[in-house]
């Protein structure tokens, strides 16, 4: 379907690794452990046009290196009971008692959705995608 990633899991019964390809940046060049989660926008509170009735899956770029509380950046987070959880926190006390900082979301990539075009209006030069 246009506008969602292709997955492919070679062996179901290995361990779920792959490749993924992402516009060069240097937000991404200076992550020093990358790994990179897919995850539903629903589950993450990013806003995405509100036509969108099924849940859009994200590329959540996780540098794995940065293992300590950052003030209102989200953070993974393996928390007893719970399991991988993916939230920022405003303070330190509202982090989960017993959770573990895995790593901090550096970079998140929100596919392009036919339902994020923009209206016509009338002009070619404002009308075209370049």
């Amino acid at each position: 379907e246009k506008g969602q990633w292709a997955y492919d899991f070679s062996d179901p019964d290995g361990p779920q690794m792959g490749t993924v390809a992402l516009p060069g940046c240097e937000i991404i060049d200076l992550c020093e452990d990358p790994a990179v989660i897919i995850a539903e926008h629903f589950a993450l509170g990013v806003p995405l046009p509100e036509v969108l009735t099924d849940p859009v899956d994200l590329l959540v770029v996780v540098d794995r290196a940065k293992k300590t509380f950052a003030e209102r950046k989200f953070l993974v987070m393996d928390v007893p009971g719970e399991g991988i959880v993916i939230k920022a926190y405003s303070t330190k006390a509202e982090m989960p008692e017993g959770g573990e900082v895995i790593g901090r979301v550096d970079f998140v990539q929100v596919p392009w959705l036919p339902c994020m075009k923009k209206k016509k209006s009338g002009f070619q030069e404002d009308d075209s995608l370049y």
